[in-house]
């Protein structure tokens, strides 16, 4: 029998090809869409470890207590001194934020109230730590009648004791709390509204002023 006929062996050339793996174009990565982008940074930021605030201890004024002197920028944008004031009832209100809510309600109190606070020889003062331009938008908006004192470094709500550590839907923070002071002629404390219902604390801050 004749013998079965041997494969070719692969010539050199071929070999070569078939061992040439075929090439692909690298796929770019797809840009982050600004959504996307968000997303991403929104869950870096909720799983970053959360830190309250440092605490900061609060001035415990007491009723007889001098009243702390202080020098601040108010809405006219002069610089009013608490030294100026000796002599005169002075209500100091401190209050979170300009055109909120509640913060217009009890300004617009002060504001209805204010001229027979006047007459009882009472000057109103309004302090946050909104700056002055804040402040004149206010003031214009509601015809606010007494200054606003712009305490943007709490150096004056420190001194009084109405800065200090808050917190609103679980959320710690260092902000200002809704406070109020009758200050008499003698420069002493004369009483401390430390829970303030903006809707009627005019009232209750006239028949104070009336009463001393």
């Amino acid at each position: 029998m004749a013998d079965p006929k041997k494969p070719k062996a692969p010539t050199a050339t071929a070999s070569k090809t078939a061992a040439v793996q075929p090439t692909t174009a690298k796929a770019k990565p797809a840009k982050a869409t600004p959504a996307k982008a968000a997303a991403s940074k929104a869950s870096k930021a909720a799983a970053a470890p959360k830190t309250s605030p440092a605490p900061v201890a609060r001035v415990q004024l007491r009723v007889g207590d001098p009243a702390p002197s202080f020098s601040a920028t108010i809405t006219d944008g002069s610089t009013l001194h608490s030294k100026d004031l000796l002599g005169k009832r002075v209500v100091v209100y401190f209050y979170p934020r300009d055109d909120t809510p509640g913060c217009t309600k009890e300004a617009c109190g002060f504001r209805d109230a204010h001229a027979d606070l006047r007459k009882a020889g009472a000057v109103v003062l309004g302090v946050s730590a909104d700056p002055v331009k804040s402040h004149v938008k206010f003031t214009d908006k509601y015809q606010l009648p007494f200054a606003l004192v712009s305490d943007s470094g709490a150096s004056v709500a420190q001194a009084f004791g109405a800065w200090g550590e808050k917190v609103f839907m679980g959320r710690r923070y260092l902000g200002m709390h809704r406070m109020t002071f009758l200050i008499g002629g003698d420069g002493k404390v004369a009483r401390i509204w430390d829970t303030v219902k903006p809707e009627n604390h005019a009232g209750e801050v006239l028949a104070a002023v009336r009463s001393s």
